[in-house]
């Protein structure tokens, strides 16, 4: 093996092999993974080299993390594996919070980073950082390849890693010699991890007793989480909730799995989601979790999260069940399973007093949006922008205020329509998500909908959208401030705004037109809905600042820790 590309005019390489690079890049085309996201440097050059004309479509972000956030966007919007390239050193750390955020959020990723030559492994050599210790918290699992045969199958067994059972983000860390030295392809032979099979069925007995607790109960209520959107289960929980009269509640990373305006849709609970939503789930007799982790953000204080039901969790994830709570009925398994299971199992009856209860809070306490003539009020900006954009269009949320007031005020009915950082909750990942949503979901309107904090963070990637034609819409909730954090600020501590007023905000609109993409800027009431007419009448790329009221809270809210119906309220 040569640890450096053969001189154009020096000895042919070993008949019937190829480089470490050539392997990447057929790897990738012989698997479908047609697009990937990334940002070259020292250690990849190998890499970008068998890029070149290969049939790959690469798109250049402008920033390591733009990058990874692009592939979880399009991972999250297509289904399948989003595949990001960094360099060694920054490149590779620049990958860090995007990973993290794949890693909390179950997303599929295959992250290919570049690293000093095998030789110099452990010398502090330029560029060189340990990503593979790094990553280890925070990928489903990685490797550091030294030896260029192993390659293929590391990349076979990361990639079947990332997409099966539960998914997540599996890092590839190869040398600079390793993409240089020659191997013979060839498929990896089948391949078994040891472990648990996720594609087991589920246990019987496990269904049956879910199936009889579902029965007996009056009042049922289904929790379901992004564990329902990566097993494809929309149809098989509508089918469900309908015939057992349960009322159905979906975590921020599930909206749109069950559709909103359903009869027996509650919404988004916890924290920020509306009283009929936590009040149905105090009074109900059965919690049935979905894929769902039953976290902090919903289950505040556990010792009176549902106080009147037992707990069932399905997941795909064994550690999940019970991390927080105490479950009773447990069931280990692939959702798409274990549902077609229990819809077999089980004898389904109307449960009407229960459907006309749900009913009755949804009217008692709705969520309304206020109106202002005199300032934009953040959650008329989000329902005109759902009316606008229509039922097939993809949301792609950042992080703060106005992500909440979009899992509150979208309606969403199909389930990989809204994007966002759930678990992690990163700001800056809405803009390079939506591009990667787009750029993955072709035929679907994509609108991205920041934060004025969260879009100066990853801002530099609209010369992304404007070099590749992505017609992202964009929309900026501009209140001037971290409106999140101003707002516990407001709450919690005596409106002491320690760092959380903006003094200078750039011109948004303006320094879109820098970047070649429309934009137009709206500071009253009036000129709101001309202007959102504006934003998806426009060809390509456009960005839309909108002024919205600084003081807008996001209510009702529960403070951290507290139980299901403790709801604050004060506007002090």
């Amino acid at each position: 093996m040569h640890d450096k590309p053969p001189a154009a005019a020096g000895p042919p390489p070993p008949k019937g092999t190829i480089t470490g690079a050539q392997a990447v890049v057929k790897f990738l085309l012989d698997r479908g993974l047609k697009t990937v996201f990334g940002y070259p440097g020292g250690a990849v050059i190998p890499l970008y080299d068998a890029l070149y004309k290969s049939g790959v479509r690469h798109i250049l972000a402008r920033h390591e993390q733009g990058a990874v956030h692009m592939a979880d966007g399009f991972a999250r919007a297509t289904g399948s594996v989003g595949v990001v390239i960094a360099t060694s050193g920054p490149g590779a750390t620049n990958l860090v919070t995007g990973l993290a955020n794949a890693h909390m959020d179950s997303v599929p990723l295959l992250a290919i980073t570049g690293q000093v030559p095998t030789t110099s492994i452990g010398s502090d050599s330029f560029q060189e950082a340990d990503i593979y210790g790094i990553s280890i918290p925070i990928t489903k699992y990685n490797y550091l390849v030294k030896n260029a045969d192993e390659l293929v199958e590391s990349l076979a067994e990361g990639l079947h890693i990332a997409r099966t059972g539960r998914p997540g983000p599996v890092l590839v860390d190869i040398p600079k010699d390793v993409q240089t030295s020659y191997l013979k392809y060839g498929e990896p032979n089948e391949i078994r991890l040891p472990g648990r099979d996720p594609g087991e069925p589920p246990s019987e007995a496990a269904v049956a007793a879910l199936a009889e607790a579902l029965e007996r109960s009056q009042r049922p209520v289904f929790y379901v989480g992004g564990g329902a959107v990566a097993a494809g289960v929309a149809e098989d929980i509508l089918r469900l909730a309908e015939g057992s009269d349960a009322a159905v509640a979906t975590s921020l990373l599930a909206k749109g799995v069950f559709p909103d305006g359903h009869p027996l849709s509650l919404g988004l609970p916890g924290m920020h989601g509306p009283k009929y939503s936590n009040m149905a789930i105090n009074e109900s007799d059965l919690i049935v979790g979905l894929g769902v982790r039953f976290d902090d953000r919903v289950v505040g204080d556990v010792r009176r999260f549902a106080p009147f039901a037992k707990i069932a969790h399905v997941d795909v994830d064994p550690a999940e069940i019970g991390k927080r709570l105490q479950v009773e009925l447990p069931v280990a398994g692939d959702l798409k399973l274990v549902l077609k299971a229990l819809q077999g199992e089980l004898k389904p009856g109307p449960k009407p007093r229960w459907r006309a209860r749900v009913a009755e809070l949804k009217k008692k306490h709705p969520l309304q949006a206020p109106e202002s003539p005199e300032v934009v009020k953040p959650q008329k900006l989000v329902s005109l922008l759902s009316e606008a954009a229509g039922e097939d269009a993809i949301f792609v949320t950042d992080v703060g205020q106005h992500q909440m007031w979009c899992a509150q005020f979208l309606s969403v009915k199909k389930p990989r329509r809204f994007l966002s950082s759930g678990g992690l909750g990163t700001m800056g990942f809405g803009l390079p998500a939506a591009i990667g949503a787009a750029l993955g979901a072709e035929k679907l309107q994509v609108v991205a909908v920041c934060g004025d904090g969260g879009f100066q963070m990853t801002l530099q990637e609209l010369a992304c959208a404007r070099q590749y034609d992505v017609p992202v819409k964009i929309v900026i909730s501009d209140n001037g401030c971290l409106g999140m954090v101003r707002q516990w600020q407001q709450f919690f501590h005596k409106r002491r705004y320690s760092e959380t007023i903006f003094q200078f905000n750039p011109d948004f609109a303006r320094l879109a037109e820098v970047f070649g993409v429309p934009g137009r800027r709206v500071e009253k009431p009036r000129d709101l809905p001309g202007a959102v007419d504006w934003l998806f009448q426009t060809k390509g790329a456009a960005l839309l600042d909108v002024f919205v009221d600084p003081e807008e809270n996001v209510l009702p809210m529960i403070p951290a820790g507290k139980g299901q119906t403790d709801f604050y309220e004060a506007e002090t």
